[in-house]
């Protein structure tokens, strides 16, 4: 049992699982922000092209009755067909999925710019050619190994 709860504690204590709990976290929390952008911004900006005030109240009733609102629908007990509220979870998803690639964007560009560019480094050479017979050796020789003659 000790070993398996040493291997648990070696688990969350990882990089990985806290950076993931992080983002989580922060992800929640990013969350509220683009909902409120949605709502009060985006949302809005859509009607006025649309001249729909609110696509949560774009629905169907399965009953062949006809109600003012989506609530009202609800309250009577009639099923619905609420395609306006995915017109509006696919419009939250785009959004949201714009502005991380928008955060990543950003960041991926700071990382850059913080980036020190590395510039080639020439490895001192290691090897030479003997001027007798061609062949590659070693750099310190002072005597060729295959025509054995002596090199500076």
């Amino acid at each position: 049992m000790k070993k398996f709860f040493g291997e648990f504690k070696e688990f969350i204590s990882k990089g990985n699982v806290i950076d993931l709990a992080v983002g989580v976290i922060i992800g929640g929390a990013f969350q509220g922000i683009v909902k409120n952008l949605v709502e009060n911004l985006i949302t809005p900006l859509i009607s006025l092209i649309t001249k729909q005030v609110s696509f949560t109240d774009l629905f169907i009733a399965l009953d062949g009755n006809e109600y003012a609102t989506l609530a009202q629908a609800q309250e009577v007990g009639a099923a619905t067909l609420n395609y306006g509220l995915f017109i509006q979870a696919v419009i939250d998803f785009l959004i949201t999925a714009f502005v991380i690639f928008l955060l990543v964007k950003g960041i991926n560009k700071i990382r850059k710019m913080g980036e020190k560019k590395e510039e080639a480094v020439e490895e001192a050479p290691t090897t030479k050619v003997c001027p007798f017979c061609k062949s590659e050796i070693a750099i310190d020789a002072t005597r060729c190994p295959n025509c054995t003659s002596e090199v500076e």
